[in-house]
């Protein structure tokens, strides 16, 4: 499973009926709350085994899955 694959999985569980692959504003428009943005970074630290710091939690990083890929990928470096 691609990183990809495995982050639009996790945000299925956290809060479904979204088009993940297209959303460009998650976090921007409010469609991820609060709560549920712990829940994602905390999911995200486990599954791909790295560390989100405070510096990483900007809405470019959450916004898309494409943000969040690049993030993960950037952190597993």
């Amino acid at each position: 499973m691609s990183v990809r694959e495995e982050i639009i999985e996790i945000l299925n569980v956290i809060k479904k009926n979204v088009d993940y692959d297209k959303e460009t504003a998650l976090v921007d428009n409010g469609i991820l709350e609060s709560l549920e943005i712990v829940s994602l970074v905390n999911e995200l630290s486990d599954t791909f085994d790295v560390e989100i710091t405070v510096n990483d939690l900007v809405p470019e990083n959450f916004n898309s899955v494409d943000g969040m890929v690049e993030m993960i990928e950037r952190l597993e470096d």
